[in-house]
């Protein structure tokens, strides 16, 4: 079997070497457009699906692709990655104080047949500061992260008050599911 990350990640990348299982992170380039109509999780899910669609011809009979994608959801609404440092701001103000979900739709590809699932984590921000908020934004990447940052981070340790659901999942890559699904091909 040859496992195929697609994801440039680093995140991803990380949490998939920690298991320990020879793998290839490739980059893939996917329409991440979806129907307006989906709402939450099926907003991952379908960009995960349609990432290894666009990489499904090029697969062999022995590999397996695994693909993934995670937003930021709060207020009936979705927070992606941010166009700017504004936006990243603006974000963080919004997620503040507040309990929002960080939804992970992961896909699994081998042999023409495809295997999917969301993971859902709540997560609970304090208050946060409009000077903690200018501090993150300047000193870390919040651009490159859905909801304009990162849990494993400085905003992470400061903000976070309580979570239910997967850590893993809130860094991007709900490696305990995946792992139990990745059994399933081994």
């Amino acid at each position: 079997m040859n496992l195929i990350l697609g994801s440039q990640s680093p995140r991803r990348r990380e949490l998939m070497a920690g298991l320990d299982i020879p793998f290839t992170a490739i980059s893939i380039d996917a329409d991440e457009t979806y129907p307006t109509t989906l709402q939450a999780g099926d907003i991952p899910l379908y960009i995960s699906r349609a990432k290894a669609r666009a990489y499904e011809a090029q697969m062999k009979a022995e590999d397996l692709l695994i693909t993934a994608d995670t937003i930021v959801w709060i207020h009936d609404h979705m927070l992606g990655k941010p166009h700017d440092e504004e936006q990243a701001k603006q974000m963080l103000r919004e997620l503040s104080g507040q309990t929002h979900q960080v939804y992970t739709g992961v896909t699994f590809l081998h042999k023409g047949q495809y295997e999917s699932f969301v993971d859902k984590t709540d997560v609970t921000f304090r208050t946060l500061t409009e000077e903690e908020i200018d501090y993150y934004v300047s000193h870390y990447r919040p651009l490159d992260k859905a909801g304009a940052y990162g849990v494993q981070e400085y905003i992470g340790y400061i903000g976070v008050t309580k979570m239910e659901g997967s850590y893993f999942n809130v860094m991007g890559f709900p490696i305990c599911r995946v792992y139990e699904q990745l059994k399933r091909y081994l």
